[in-house]
């Protein structure tokens, strides 16, 4: 089965708070993501634009398409301590 985001809530700052389709749920800071390069990623420096974010077909993307991979998302939240159990479904 595909990992999916189901919830997804822009917290400020530039992180966002993810639920997966597998019940674990965790906060992601981007603030080192968005500070590279790249005509995709320098839009969502602007805290406005990147809290535009939305579910398309289960992953984070930006009006600009910009998307983000589930599986990598879940990765990232885990490996800096922060993957739980969400309680709040």
């Amino acid at each position: 089965m595909m990992l999916k985001v189901t919830k997804l809530k822009c917290i400020g700052n530039h992180r966002l708070h993810a639920t997966f389709s597998d019940g674990a749920a965790g906060e992601y800071d981007f603030s080192m993501r968005v500070a590279e390069t790249g005509p995709m990623i320098e839009p969502l420096r602007d805290p406005a634009y990147f809290a535009r974010v939305f579910l398309e077909d289960g992953a984070p993307t930006w009006p600009n398409g910009f998307d983000m991979c589930p599986d990598w998302l879940r990765l990232e939240i885990e490996a800096v301590g922060a993957l739980k159990r969400d309680t709040a479904s």
